[in-house]
């Protein structure tokens, strides 16, 4: 908890370099490409990806090498897979609640979650935030009848280069603790799996604004959310045989 008596003593300091980042960041586009369609041959598949920058795919320049390219390059080789992305650059769980509770019900039998990074940006506190997603997970159930839900952890942020010290530090002692309490919620949950986002802390696999993942971390990324979920895509696409 030093982090936390740190935040309180260093406030004045921390205030100011998040101020100077967001003025001072490098703005990356979204990445090209389409975020709806229809891939593949097999049984169908209903694919839902939500959640912030990362879930857009900021830090690569085509969706093919975002976490859309490659969950759908996986999941086409079995299924037809209609696939959409309905995620904004800098959102929070509350925004992305806010946002999803305007759209129409929907079917999707997969849904993807990468959310957390801007709540702590945004200094929101833990409990408030769980409570959010823990909305969020009911609202996913509710609304799109998800047969699985895959939440992306929180990234180590106290790798990220793009943050000064003693931000990069209180920031990633934060995400720590976002991240064990975020398990915890989802593994109590049924239908749901934990993807943790323990990428090696190198800088060369970032993007150049030194905040969001290169493509070689977007790779590994849908690797680590296949993994999770093909016991699951299996028994969706053979229900009498599992």
């Amino acid at each position: 908890m030093l982090d936390l008596a740190a935040r309180i003593i260093l406030l004045p300091i921390l205030v100011f370099q998040a101020v100077r980042v967001r003025r001072t960041a490098l703005r990356l586009a979204d990445p090209a490409g389409r975020r709806n369609g229809v891939s593949g041959q097999g049984p169908a598949l209903n694919l839902l990806i939500i959640g912030d920058s990362s879930a857009v795919g900021v830090g690569t320049s085509h969706q093919e090498e975002a976490l859309l390219g490659h969950m759908r390059k996986r999941l086409s080789q079995t299924n037809t897979v209609f696939w959409s992305v309905d995620a904004e650059t800098g959102a929070t769980t509350a925004d992305t609640i806010a946002r999803l509770e305007k759209g129409l019900p929907q079917k999707f039998d997969v849904v993807l979650i990468s959310l957390g990074v801007n709540d702590i940006t945004e200094m929101v506190p833990l409990p408030v935030w769980l409570w959010r997603f823990s909305a969020l997970l009911d609202l996913i159930k509710l609304k799109f009848q998800a047969d699985v839900v895959c939440v992306s952890g929180i990234p180590q942020m106290q790798f990220f280069p793009l943050l000064p010290q003693p931000l990069r530090w209180v920031a990633g002692a934060q995400a720590r603790r976002f991240d064990r309490a975020l398990r915890r919620l989802v593994d109590k949950r049924t239908g749901c799996r934990f993807v943790i986002m323990d990428f090696e802390p190198d800088v060369s696999r970032m993007s150049p604004d030194g905040f969001h993942p290169g493509p070689k971390i977007y790779a590994e990324w849908g690797r680590k959310i296949y993994r999770a979920i093909r016991v699951d895509v299996k028994r969706l696409r053979y229900p009498n045989h599992m």
